[in-house]
């Protein structure tokens, strides 16, 4: 099976077999550099453990979707402030309507079937605000979601309330900043204000997803190499008016830009509804995710048409679900078994 990037298509391909189903893997998490080249798969968890690897392992085709390779090649080159403000000026919104759109149609236009999706966080939220749409839902056969978002009510995480109490990305939209970095000197200061006044960051991890089980604990500095990861201002400040304002809905730009953008005072809201009940869905969620609340998931249960097929694991948190030394036999197998039971046609 051989290996190649696809700059055009901004994902990584797989030669595909016709018989065989095509799955994108949509993590969607901005991921930096370093992980850009592909080291994420092997490094992040031994191959053993690393999903990518079990899912690739389990004869089914892969195909790596991400949003970001474009952002290498500018910041290789000098350009002006107005196009950089351009250029981050998108959230997961524009992952859902347009990315993922075309990364799926790409990969259903060279296998000719329909294609599983695999979204984990904020992969979620983009992968159900997608398949609202139905010329994107047509062309997917299934979908598993490790640890679904669509409403942050419950949200129960220190680090990001905090910094929605303090209206962080208003602030920083306001003076122009739009790559979101705490790597950057800003952001490490802000980090280190927080971390001194704010926030318990002993176990930095934790106030930002909540408590962990079964992660490798001795690997948190390696992991902490890669997260937080960059990502837009407008994105994080999408996500926060989602705890604010309990909807899952698109960006809202005010009253007034509203109207410009969308013909209406508010921000449409994604209709779960519309996602048809013939898509098959298989749902993992964890009960220490302070990220993904249990009470949230089940009201998207309840707007869905279908009912998905669940795995509850009570002990597990938000990052346990791709870090966790058990995730394989926990969580990702029973995954698979769910992909096989619906062989290598689509069920509608």
């Amino acid at each position: 099976m051989d290996l190649y990037w696809d700059f055009n298509a901004c994902h990584l391909v797989l030669e595909f077999s016709e018989d065989k189903w095509a799955l994108l893997f949509c993590l969607y998490m901005d991921f930096s550099w370093q992980v850009m080249r592909g080291s994420w798969i092997p490094q992040i968890n031994p191959w053993a453990l690393s999903l990518p690897i079990v899912v690739l392992m389990s004869g089914l085709v892969m195909c790596v979707g991400h949003a970001g390779v474009m952002a290498i090649y500018l910041y290789q080159r000098k350009i002006s402030a107005s196009f950089f403000q351009k250029f981050w000026d998108w959230s997961w919104q524009e992952y859902a309507l347009y990315d993922l759109q075309e990364m799926i149609r790409y990969v259903y236009t060279v296998t000719n079937s329909r294609v599983f999706v695999i979204g984990y966080s904020q992969g979620t939220i983009i992968s159900l605000a997608a398949f609202t749409e139905p010329d994107t839902v047509q062309m997917v056969g299934a979908a598993a979601l490790l640890c679904p978002i669509t409403y942050l009510n419950h949200m129960t995480a220190r680090l990001p309330l905090r910094l929605v109490k303090m209206h962080l990305t208003q602030v920083l939209l306001a003076v122009g900043i739009h790559e979101l970095n705490f790597k950057s000197d800003w952001g490490t200061r802000i980090m280190e204000m927080m971390c001194d006044r704010h926030v318990d960051c002993g176990d930095l991890l934790s106030s930002i997803t909540g408590k962990n089980c079964c992660f490798n604990s001795s690997r948190i500095d390696f992991y902490l190499e890669y997260e937080p990861h960059p990502s837009s201002t407008k994105n994080l400040n999408h996500l926060f008016q989602m705890i604010r304002k309990g909807t899952f809905a698109k960006y809202d730009y005010g009253f007034w830009k509203n109207l410009k953008h969308y013909g209406q005072l508010k921000p449409p809201k994604f209709d779960l509804s519309q996602i048809p009940s013939s898509l098959p869905l298989w749902m993992g969620y964890g009960g220490n995710d302070a990220l993904a609340d249990v009470t949230d998931l089940q009201h998207t249960l309840k707007e869905l048409q279908s009912k998905p097929d669940l795995l509850y694991l009570e002990n597990y948190g938000h990052l346990d679900f791709l870090l966790s030394t058990r995730a394989k036999e926990d969580v990702y197998d029973k995954m698979l078994a769910f992909f096989d039971s619906l062989g290598t046609h689509s069920s509608y």
